[in-house]
């Protein structure tokens, strides 16, 4: 079943985040109902999954019906890949491979149409952090490695009409030295890398919010609590920069970025390119926080139905502020995998990291977690500093925040960046899995 590029055409597709709910719906079950019927005739992996469970796709007729359907899981990505290529291997023009966060790279063969599908995507989402034609915007993340963002990034902003600086994330006096020749008025990157940024052009007497960056698009890393408002990151860099600050939420399986806008309540979600669920543990849908699955539309090359991607996130499905009708994803708040379960009580990682981002003096940090008695862990928590803080004072401000005191090791910030900043990854590694002698590196 062939797809046409005019379903990537933003001048057609007019304003529907702002419809109607009822008409964004008829939109979005429409493309639902032809991505169905598109994987019963090319997906070996689906055909096979429907015979299975004597599925018939052509009674799924709205994303109401989707909880009726299994869930397609990471491992089988990686253990059956060339049962999900939906086309022959001479219409694959790229080769994009997931970050490994849990597990072994998977390579996700794009066709040229699903690199329109890309490039539209990120158009609508630069649309909607307030990126124009006018814009010149510094690229802080990398194109190489078969990595997605940066190319992904790139094609958004050609389609926009904006300029675009390609910087790369690998050297932070690089990335000053565009910033202060070219002045862009927009950065993509690394929370993380964008405070270290602001950091080295303040010691080398500029500061960031001269700069003429009037926004700052944060990928890969939460700047929103759980309650949206700005985390002690996203202040940090608002207050340094002096510019609005915008998270995104990504992954490349999904092929679909979900980006603030101006009023900053949750990513929202483009409901013509995608279809997001989030499910409690047993499986059902829920409106308090879960795990986000997605249904990516209009994939030609390798789609996905009912993704689960892993994380943890609330979806809102009130109108936003900014008058778009289209749910909005919160920040993730977490990894299931990642879920501890300490003297009885449940923790993220990302709650912890958020107390740490708030007391000065800190530079880097990771958690390491062990198997102590079942169903309970213990967690260690090594911190970097060249201050007096001290570990005790550490511990109990986690506690009060999070009622779990992890112990607390202090070592020199470089020892830190040594363990957390490794090839190939694109932000620090912060979480190292001892649990039943769990791959490091999640």
């Amino acid at each position: 079943m062939a797809r046409s590029d005019p379903l990537f055409d933003s001048s057609a597709r007019g304003r529907l985040e702002f419809l109607p709910k009822e008409d964004i719906d008829a939109r979005q079950n429409a493309l639902l109902r032809m991505h169905l019927a598109y994987l019963a005739e090319r997906s070996r992996f689906y055909s096979a999954m429907f015979a299975e469970h004597g599925i018939d796709p052509d009674a799924v007729r709205t994303a109401a019906d989707l909880p009726g359907l299994p869930c397609t899981v990471k491992n089988d990505l990686a253990s059956r890949p060339d049962d999900f290529l939906c086309v022959d291997r001479d219409e694959v023009i790229d080769y994009s491979l997931t970050s490994g966060t849990t597990g072994e790279p998977v390579a996700m063969l794009q066709t040229r149409q699903d690199l329109d599908r890309v490039g539209f995507n990120e158009e609508l989402s630069f649309r909607v952090a307030g990126i124009g034609p006018s814009d010149r915007v510094l690229v802080a993340a990398t194109l190489d490695r078969c990595f997605m963002a940066g190319l992904a990034y790139f094609l958004g902003l050609q389609r926009l009409g904006a300029s675009v600086i390609r910087g790369g994330s690998s050297s932070i006096a690089a990335l000053e030295e565009l910033v202060r020749r070219h002045r862009p008025s927009a950065i993509v990157g690394v929370p993380t890398l964008l405070l270290e940024l602001g950091k080295r052009l303040s010691a080398d007497g500029h500061e960031p919010a001269d700069a003429g960056v009037r926004r700052l698009v944060c990928i890969g890393e939460p700047i929103r609590s759980a309650d949206l408002g700005l985390s002690a990151l996203g202040r940090a860099l608002q207050e340094m920069w002096g510019a609005a600050i915008h998270g995104t939420y990504a992954s490349t399986e999904m092929a679909t970025a979900f980006t603030d806008c101006d009023a900053g309540r949750g990513g929202h979600v483009q409901p013509d390119l995608i279809v997001v669920e989030t499910l409690d543990d047993a499986g059902d849908t829920t409106t308090e926080p879960g795990e986000v699955v997605a249904t990516p539309l209009g994939v030609t090359g390798m789609p996905l139905l009912r993704f689960k991607t892993g994380d943890i996130a609330k979806l809102h499905v009130e109108p936003c502020a900014c008058g778009r009708t289209t749910p909005r994803l919160g920040p993730i708040v977490g990894r299931k995998s990642q879920m501890l379960k300490v003297r009885g009580t449940t923790v993220y990682p990302p709650a912890i990291f958020g107390v740490l981002q708030e007391i000065d003096g800190i530079s880097g940090y990771y958690l390491e977690v062990f198997d102590t008695y079942e169903l309970a862990e213990e967690i260690r928590l090594v911190v970097g500093t060249a201050s007096e803080l001290s570990a005790a004072a550490i511990a109990e401000k986690i506690a009060a925040r999070t009622r779990v005191k992890p112990q607390v090791v202090l070592a020199s910030p470089t020892a830190v960046r040594e363990k957390t900043v490794q090839e190939g990854k694109r932000k620090p590694v912060t979480f190292f899995d001892r649990r039943n002698a769990a791959l490091d590196g999640a």
